[in-house]
């Protein structure tokens, strides 16, 4: 007899998703965790969002997840970026009081129906006939369950590094099994070496903040989840500004001069680390014509008196990093509160996992987070929340949820890491993703909340909420349709010339028509007319109606994509059975096993020529198992 359904293995962000998706699922959860205490740290940057990985918190809300609701209410500035550039690369980016989101996190697990919070260490997977039957703990005591859900982040096989100095651990060397991730070993699963690192935390009274450039969050009522209300977030006059500062030729050639002594560049690391979050000896490295760098100073919490210096990460001894530190402007008297350091963990490879996160090599094992070789809470809290729906319709016997890439940046993740694999920490960006003017931070709710609703982790008041809203965002636009404007009425000149628009001709023109010019919107038009109508609302209408052509496009473009992921193939197909593929298609193709055509066309070596052949081996029956 089982002790749970599900166990989840660990407590970060991607465990925390997964836990509290299976428990709200109805299914007997037990989150195994190191230390209740460290449930929902953030042991890198302080902070929740930015592109593409905003987007992704959005859509973690629209299908039922935690993370947006708890990074609102646990904010200290709110930032929306690339406010300017056009709406598909928009995205909110919180600055997080690191010690509240964590309490906040915690408090919501610990209370959650369904979910047993164990403190203790997994040191095996047991497996029956190559299906999972639970885990072993350190003192030798089995749990069993019927699922296990891996998301052991960085402390797999963990190890710190200052320069040559390495100690055994996960993040702040707290403690680490090379047990588990050599079980999986054992097991049939293929692991590989990563390597991340974080900055120096800095006495915030030891900066000097006159030399350095106010970074101010933006004004207005932002958030991640819908469900967040005014009151749930800090006013805007109450929130924490960051600052700016850079790295100057001084910081450069302490750097430089010391590269050999970086665990990077000593020989020490033996992974890879993140090429878009890299330390900056490696930033020095491969950007020689810079002439500085851009650090941000950023709070970590009301509660603390460190500022995380964004953008610094590095392996440095202490000594040189004192001198890199006291080398930047504002920085001359800084205390350093917490040295820098890497970190190299285990990771799995992503290319034997299944697009609903389930490991093609072990029945009922899903992966997700950092041990999927991904980077970023973000990410991790996505892949955590899918692992665990899907973990739910494993158990309730119905077909998994598996996101597209027109449907969401999780969809692009997944099927990056199923199709192509990674060599380096994975980070979503917004030049992942071919239809990312579908993938917007406004319309996530229309993209996912039907699943979630469907699912059962949105409830009925939050989809009538939503219902309301396409309503209101409908009669909006049939408002601005039917309403005409002359172009030479006072009211309608003056808005129409501040905007960049100089006419006087006695010519009617409705509203919609009128929005679709460029600096016109669709609140202030309205305003001409002593209309007031809701911003987000308004916001929503706008780029409706600007981008409608352009994304109409994306959609018939999208659409083309999904004929092709109808075509299933599978991990059993034979494409040894297939006549006529060339060499490196064939191997690509046996080594990755695509779930559908779609995938195996996005797979590097697979040619066309190789799909026409795969697609008449479809049609005539060719292949369908081993």
């Amino acid at each position: 007899m089982n002790d749970f359904d599900i166990i989840v293995i660990g407590g970060g962000h991607a465990g925390i998703e997964a836990a509290l998706a299976t428990a709200r699922l109805k299914k007997k959860t037990c989150l195994l965790t190191l230390k209740i205490e460290n449930i929902g740290k953030m042991p890198c940057n302080p902070s929740v969002g930015g592109p593409a990985k905003g987007i992704v918190v959005r859509e973690i809300d629209a299908l039922g997840g935690q993370m947006p609701i708890t990074a609102d209410r646990t904010a200290l500035q709110f930032k929306m970026l690339n406010s300017a550039k056009g709406p598909g690369v928009r995205a909110l980016r919180v600055q997080s009081d690191k010690l509240a989101y964590k309490k906040y996190m915690q408090e919501v697990c610990l209370h959650q129906e369904n979910l047993t919070v164990l403190e203790d260490m997994a040191v095996k997977l047991n497996v029956d006939n190559n299906k999972v039957t639970g885990v072993t703990l350190r003192d030798g005591s089995i749990i069993h369950a019927s699922i296990v859900i891996l998301t052991t982040g960085t402390y797999m096989a963990g190890v710190n590094m200052i320069s040559s100095e390495v100690k055994e651990g996960g993040p702040d060397l707290e403690p680490t099994t090379k047990d588990l991730s050599a079980s999986l070993r054992d097991l049939g699963l293929r692991t590989f070496r990563l390597k991340t690192g974080t900055p120096p935390r800095i006495l915030r009274s030891s900066i000097d903040f006159s030399q350095t450039k106010l970074e101010e969050g933006t004004k207005g009522f932002l958030h991640f989840s819908q469900i967040t209300n005014r009151e749930d977030v800090l006013p805007f006059e109450r929130q924490v500004p960051c600052h700016l500062t850079y790295t100057t030729s001084e910081t450069h050639e302490y750097i430089i001069n010391n590269l050999n002594k970086s665990s990077m560049y000593s020989g020490v690391v033996k992974g890879v680390g993140p090429r878009y979050c890299p330390s900056i000896e490696d930033k020095l490295v491969r950007f020689k014509d810079k002439p500085r760098h851009l650090l941000f100073l950023e709070p970590e919490s009301l509660q603390l008196d460190t500022i995380y210096l964004q953008g610094f990460s590095t392996s440095l001894p202490r000594d040189i990093q004192e001198k890199m530190v006291h080398s930047l402007p504002g920085f001359k008297d800084a205390i350093i509160k917490k040295y820098a350091y890497a970190i190299e963990y285990d990771a799995i490879d992503p290319i034997q996992m299944k697009p609903s996160f389930e490991s093609k090599v072990i029945e009922n094992l899903f992966t997700a987070g950092q041990v999927n070789g991904t980077s970023g809470y973000e990410e991790a809290a996505g892949q955590g929340l899918m692992a665990g729906i899907n973990a739910c319709m494993k158990l309730d016997g119905k077909e998994p949820l598996i996101l597209g890439r027109d449907e969401a940046y999780i969809g692009v993740l997944v099927d990056d890491l199923t199709t192509k694999g990674t060599l380096e920490p994975y980070r979503l960006l917004t030049s992942r993703a071919e239809f990312r003017l579908l993938l917007r931070h406004d319309n996530a709710e229309q993209r996912l909340i039907e699943y979630g609703r469907n699912i059962g982790l949105v409830s009925d008041e939050r989809y009538q909420a939503y219902v309301d809203k396409m309503n209101q965002i409908q009669k909006l636009e049939q408002h601005l349709q039917e309403t005409t404007f002359m172009q030479d009425d006072k009211t309608i000149h003056a808005y129409m010339e501040s905007v960049g628009y100089d006419t006087n001709e006695h010519k009617s023109i409705n509203g919609q028509d009128l929005v679709r010019r460029p600096n016109v919107t669709t609140k202030d038009l309205l305003a001409t007319i002593g209309e007031d109508v809701d911003e987000e609302i308004a916001n929503q209408c706008d780029i409706e109606l600007k981008y409608a052509g352009y994304i109409d496009k994306a959609r018939r473009e999208a659409n083309k994509l999904k004929e092709m992921e109808n075509i299933k193939l599978g991990v059993d197909f034979n494409y040894d059975e297939v006549d006529n593929l060339s060499i490196e298609g064939r191997q690509k193709l046996n080594k990755y096993k695509p779930a559908t055509m779609g995938q195996a066309s996005r797979i590097s070596g697979v040619n066309p020529a190789d799909l026409a052949v795969l697609a008449i081996a479809i049609k005539q029956g060719k292949g369908k198992s081993i």
